[in-house]
């Protein structure tokens, strides 16, 4: 006997395979102990077996493994070909056979619900609900075996085709049992989530309630009471106008019709019934140990549980250690910070946890304010906001990273619960005074006594000399040594940046803020700002997108290199230099900047990623774009236009100074101050042009380390030492082996895989609540986006949506549409007009290099790169932070 049939008690949380996971689920809440209507599921080897008779089927799949999730029409033809079929075969009359022995058993006389479960569904990572098909009140043998053999063939409906082939999930290894359970006919139903869905608190219990069976619910026909409990209490209560219910016919069926006028605004379940049903979610969540998604019902006063899944649309919880009674702590999205909000990998992770200078008993060792959380970096700002001034401050600085950041850590400190439940940790004080006087000390004599005109050339010293000292250390070790050395490199890195460079680019930061204050009060004049950022001289950033520019200058004289370019073979690129006209012109100009420039790429603080000097598949379609849009020298002449645009203010705006009262004294001040500014502002990309040299090297010895143990067959291939951390790295290269490695990298990597599809919060707290924030007025047109002005002007062009630069193919008078940019990303910007992006604030990397190359730019439009179609005509505004779509895209 192939068991086609198993009871709810004979159903574990191993039973996946052959019931599927709702099957599972209520096998395993049943043997719990859980108010669970009762039933049996027809299992997996009865789908097989009963597909298994038709000789078409193997042909369908063929076809199913070559449909891609946005061919509608074609998954359209070929489900509605297959469930025709699937609904013609006779089911195998062994199948039948078990199937009404368990229905006569269980009470024949009595209706069910015949439910779908896929061996893919209520994953941790993909629930499938809704996927496939469910029915309702069935009663008898002939409607029992029919509503099977329909969940059997709504494994091929459109929608769930379409969602295997969006999740990767293979066709073939997704299979179907059906959950056969006894009706209850409830007088109230709905859905409870064990957290919020909407916010991500994990503390809130959120429960749907309407009247009738819960389907009306699920399927969006009804509105529902919303009732949030926390801590045992209700702590919201919303009551929706419910029209109308679906309840069971007596024949079987349902029947959806309209609810009396005195039950429409009442209260779906009473106080009692809520905190009841709360309590019971609690239990469940804790015996699952995860966040669950209930299907519930109450009928004849008793409540029943009908189905539980993962809730998989949270965003996974940071593990915060808190003390007892202590408020939750708020952390902030390191990536948001880094304008590179994908996921990351784990030795990414570890490098950046190991930089990060605070809260680490020792040089190289992780952070202890650093957590992980969906592939990405959670950093916990709590323990200096116990400070008071901070609570100032730092939403103030926060709002030049990332102006809805700045925004939600302000209105959080707010709260009564976080200022009366946050103890300040010992000394904490002093260690910030450390810290910070020296700092502001540098900063005050940058502001008013220091000769700031060689700062560039001083830094460009500091820098070349830590690296090649680095280098040369690294150089002389290997094993278990190179590993360490790496550690305690990376650990010191972060705090000799703030300590060596800091102050310089914090004096042109506060100098700028100066300038725009007296002049807005001296001459109410709020633009000139907008000219002296431009083409700031000795931006590292700004001289890597010129070489660009001069690249292509280079190759725009020879025909056969430009091809080259355009074909962007970049594994050979430049071997097949060598064998065209003009490649040994174009050779050692490109090994020049690949020297100064080629440890950078996109989504460069990801140090798992292919640099350009391995592979540049990201930086030939900028040269290419720039060939394509730019004259010869063109982006020469207009960065010394830049300058001396900028300097024709500095003297318009110092002359108005001197004709003012007390014009002297304010013409020199202003003039120190433009002086400054123009020294400092541009040493701002410096310190992550020599933290990017930095990852270059940790790389080249993470990846010789990773030869290493692939050799002595420890690691499967290089490219898996990246799902390890330092510290593990460290254990494999002392010999000592880690318990079943490959298949700890073999879940990192599905995890990965998942955490790339999560959309990461700014601010999130310990309980998992999502802060938003709130975008200060801005005077807009109706409909428009509503972003952060950055970099002024207003540009009227075509949208191009960029998602990554390799795929950029920018055209000379178009907006560039990103989700983010770094330092990678700046070759695209001498080709487009404008600029628009999902994250940054004013003094991001986009934002400041879109000033210095007068670029109007916008940034913080959530989804812009959704919202805004690829080919719509569209007016960017970024005096006054947004953009409007003129004329959608016919491909809109």
């Amino acid at each position: 006997m192939k068991g086609y049939v198993l009871d709810f008690t004979q159903i574990d949380e191993d039973s996946i395979p052959i019931v599927g996971g709702k099957g599972a689920n209520l096998g395993v809440m049943t043997r719990a102990g859980f108010p669970v209507p009762p039933g049996f599921c027809v299992t997996t080897s009865a789908y097989r077996d009963f597909i298994g008779q038709s000789s078409l089927m193997e042909a369908y799949f063929d076809q199913l493994d070559g449909i891609k999730a946005n061919q509608l029409n074609a998954i359209s033809e070929l489900g509605q070909s297959i469930r025709k079929h699937l609904v013609t075969l006779a089911i195998p009359e062994a199948i039948v056979a078990e199937i009404i022995g368990s229905w006569e058993q269980s009470a024949k006389e009595n209706a069910y619900a015949v439910r779908s479960s896929a061996t893919a569904e209520d994953l941790p990572y993909a629930s499938f609900a809704g996927q496939q098909d469910t029915y309702l009140n069935v009663k008898g043998r002939e409607q029992l075996l029919l509503a099977i053999r329909q969940c059997w063939a709504s494994l091929f409906t459109d929608r769930a085709i379409s969602y295997r082939a969006k999740n990767g999930f293979d066709h073939r290894s997704v299979q179907l049992s059906v959950v056969v359970q006894q009706m209850v006919f409830p007088e109230v139903s709905g859905i409870m989530f064990t957290a919020d869905p909407i916010g991500g608190h994990r503390g809130i219990l959120s429960i749907d309630a309407s009247y009738g069976l819960g389907e009306a619910l699920v399927s969006g026909l009804v509105s529902a009471d919303l009732y949030q409990v926390h801590a045992g209490m209700i702590i919201s209560k919303k009551i929706a106008k419910k029209k109308l219910a679906i309840f069971s016919l007596p024949e079987g069926g349902t029947l959806t019709r309209d609810l009396p006028e005195d039950m429409q605004s009442r209260q779906a379940l009473e106080d009692s019934q809520i905190e009841q049903l709360a309590s019971l979610g609690v239990k469940i969540k804790d015996h699952y140990g995860t966040d669950q998604d209930i299907e519930w019902c109450y009928a004849g006063g008793s409540i029943y549980i009908v189905q539980s899944r993962p809730i998989t649309s949270l965003y996974p919880l940071p593990q915060v250690l808190t003390a007892a009674g202590e408020s939750p702590h708020i952390l902030l999205s390191f990536g948001h910070q880094q304008m590179m909000t994908d996921a990351m990998k784990p030795m990414a992770l570890s490098i950046w946890q190991t930089m990060f200078p605070f809260g680490k008993p020792a040089v190289q060792v992780e952070s202890r304010l650093t957590y992980r959380a969906g592939g990405r970096m959670f950093i916990d700002i709590t323990p200096i906001l116990t400070l008071k001034p901070a609570r100032s401050l730092v939403p103030k600085v926060l709002k030049g990273v990332d102006e809805m950041m700045g925004s939600g850590v302000g209105e959080y400190v707010q709260r009564d619960v976080f200022i009366q439940g946050i103890k300040r940790p010992k000394g904490l004080a002093i260690q910030v005074a450390r810290f910070v006087v020296p700092l502001l000390g540098r900063v005050v004599n940058n502001l008013l006594f220091a000769d700031t005109s060689r700062a560039v050339h001083t830094v460009n010293t500091w820098l070349r000399s830590s690296f090649q000292s680095s280098k040369n250390q690294l150089s002389d070790v290997s094993g278990a040594n190179r590993v360490l050395e790496v550690q305690e490199h990376a650990g010191k890195l972060l705090r000799s940046l703030f300590q060596e460079l800091m102050a310089y680019p914090l004096s042109g930061v506060i100098a700028s803020r100066l300038i725009h204050g007296l002049a807005v009060r001296w001459l109410q004049d709020n633009e000139v700002i907008h000219i002296l950022n431009k083409s700031l001289i000795g931006n590292v950033t700004s001289e890597m997108g010129l070489m660009i520019g001069d690249l292509a200058d280079i190759a725009r004289q020879y025909p056969e290199v430009t091809a080259l370019i355009h074909e962007g073979r970049a594994s050979s690129f430049r071997e097949d230099l060598s064998t065209v006209e003009g490649g040994s012109v174009f050779l050692p100009a490109w090994d020049h900047f690949i020297q100064l420039y080629g440890m950078r790429c996109a989504g460069e603080i990801d140090i798992t990623r292919p640099r350009w000097r391995e592979d540049a598949s990201s930086l030939l379609p900028s040269i290419e774009s720039h060939i394509r849009t730019m004259r010869h020298k063109e982006h020469r002449e207009r960065f010394a236009q830049g300058a001396v645009e900028a300097q024709t203010a500095a003297d318009d705006l110092l002359d108005r100074l001197g004709k003012l009262p007390f014009g002297c004294f304010k013409k020199r001040l202003m003039g120190r101050l433009l002086r400054v500014f123009r020294d400092l502002m541009s040493i701002r990309e410096h310190p992550k042009y020599l933290m990017m040299q930095y990852f270059g090297l940790f790389r080249e010895a993470i990846l010789k380390e990773a030869q290493n143990l692939v050799q002595e067959g420890v690691l499967f291939e290089e490219e898996d030492v990246f799902y390890l951390t330092l510290d593990e790295l460290l254990h494999l290269t002392k010999g000592r082996p880690i318990e079943h490695l490959s298949q700890i990298i073999a879940g990192r990597k599905q995890e990965y895989e998942h955490y790339k599809s999560l959309i990461p919060p700014r601010l999130m707290t310990s309980e998992g609540e999502i802060i938003t924030g709130r975008r200060s007025h801005q005077d807009a047109p109706e409909h428009a986006l509503l972003g952060t002005p950055v970099s002024a002007g207003i540009v009227e062009g075509i949208a191009r949506v960029v998602l990554r630069p390799e795929d950029a193919k920018l055209n000379k008078g178009e907006i560039l549409i990103a989700p983010f940019t770094d330092p990678g990303w700046t070759p695209l910007f001498h080709s487009c007009a404008g600029l628009v992006m999902e994250v940054g604030g004013l003094m991001t990397h986009g934002a400041v290099v879109a000033r210095e190359y007068g670029l109007p730019a916008v940034v913080g439009i959530d989804d812009a790169t959704r919202l805004i179609h690829d080919g719509d005509l569209i007016r960017l505004d970024g005096t006054h932070g947004f953009v409007v779509v003129l004329t959608p895209s016919t491909r809109s």
